[in-house]
């Protein structure tokens, strides 16, 4: 039996109960972003271990939720879409959230290392050191993140 799901954003997917694997929400999410699937693997990796249900609680009183751990000061924002914070803890809606949110940072920076690193913090030493760790998880998967190879087009 097959449900329609919508996300926000326009995304609707027709969802078999468990048969949709996180593999394919990422080749879907990053081919309706435009942005990389391997790199929005690494940063779910980097952010929870592929944990639809890890939250992190921030010094700051703000939440990090969900597989891509999207922070819960983008709440205003995504509810104008009609994403509360439970639908960060589906999978595959934080694995197209997390591709929006990275979207928006190529947006702002282009096809770059800065953009990647820019999804976790626009902090310059925060922001650099995290798209190091995502090129640290790319390269210890030894799979080509974009173009053969692991940067994006520049940086």
């Amino acid at each position: 039996m097959r449900r329609a799901m919508t996300y926000g954003f326009g995304m609707v997917l027709l969802i078999a109960p468990c048969a949709l694997a996180y593999a394919d929400c990422f080749e879907a999410a990053g081919t309706y972003h435009g942005v990389n699937p391997v790199i929005l693997r690494a940063i779910a990796w980097q952010e929870s271990r592929f944990r639809p249900d890890a939250v992190n609680r921030n010094a700051n009183q703000s939440v990090d939720m969900g597989m891509m751990q999207i922070n819960s000061i983008h709440l205003p924002e995504l509810s104008r879409y009609g994403v509360e914070a439970k639908t960060l803890y589906d999978g595959c809606a934080s694995i197209y959230i997390g591709a929006w949110h990275l979207r928006r940072k190529m947006n702002k920076y282009g096809n770059t290392w800065t953009a990647v690193g820019a999804y976790h913090s626009e902090t310059p030493a925060l922001r650099d050191r995290y798209a190091a760790s995502v090129v640290a998880i790319i390269r210890g998967w030894s799979i080509p993140a974009a173009g053969g190879n692991t940067r994006p087009a520049s940086d």
